[in-house]
């Protein structure tokens, strides 16, 4: 890690700590797991470790593949760290409470939704925090830690159910937000066809998951009510 240089803690959760700084001289970011010390110091090193293997073996997958993750440069597994290409922008949390957003970049969080569930990949964690818009009002995906290789309808489903979720209850004020980014969902396989099998499968398309999207938000009404 030597050719690690840290700088300020740009973050510090209960699952991670986030630290800018420099790899080899360019922008990077480093990031640690923190301990849960409620959990078996065993139980927690175990979960630490599969999360992280599964983090990064899908983050560099991806990003073979040309979906807007970030690029990880080095991985220290004994020691939960994690170094990756720092981006420069803001979590999306941020443009919409300050209003910078627009009509184009809600449709095209959509898009980079679906370039996830085009290779199979579901999130896990799609929160407003962890969609982040570069400068370039670029989207990139980030926090893989709950990620998985998914074929089933219901994950991808989930996914953008926690999304709407999020956006109904912490950016009310930004109407028809999720019709946008659906809207960019659909619209990246109108654009490349319906996509190509995955390893393990052939991945649902974006129509088949909006359907079990709109059968999600039924049956969370119906026992809600």
């Amino acid at each position: 890690m030597q050719a690690w240089s840290g700088g300020e803690r740009l973050h510090l959760g209960a699952e991670a700590e986030v630290i800018s700084g420099t790899w080899h001289g360019r922008p990077a970011v480093l990031k640690k797991r923190r301990p849960r010390g409620w959990r078996h110091p065993d139980l927690d090193a175990s979960l630490t470790k599969k999360r992280m293997t599964n983090e990064v073996k899908l983050t560099i997958w991806l990003a073979r593949r040309g979906a807007p993750v970030p690029a990880i440069w080095d991985v220290d597994i004994d020691e939960s760290k994690i170094i990756m290409e720092r981006i420069e922008g803001k979590p999306l949390i941020e443009i919409l409470q300050s209003n910078e957003h627009d009509e184009k970049l809600l449709i095209d969080v959509g898009k980079a939704i679906r370039e996830l569930h085009r290779n199979a990949v579901n999130h896990g964690d799609l929160s407003t925090n962890n969609i982040l818009i570069t400068n370039q009002r670029e989207v990139v995906l980030i926090d893989l830690g709950l990620s998985s290789r998914e074929y089933d309808l219901e994950g991808f489903g989930i996914d953008l159910h926690v999304l709407h979720e999020i956006l109904r209850a912490s950016h009310p004020e930004v109407k028809g937000a999720m019709d946008l980014v659906l809207k960019g969902y659909i619209a990246l396989d109108e654009e490349l066809g319906e996509p190509i099998a995955a390893p393990g499968g052939l991945p649902p398309s974006a129509l088949e998951v909006t359907t079990r999207l709109n059968q999600i938000m039924m049956r969370v009404r119906y026992h809600g009510g």
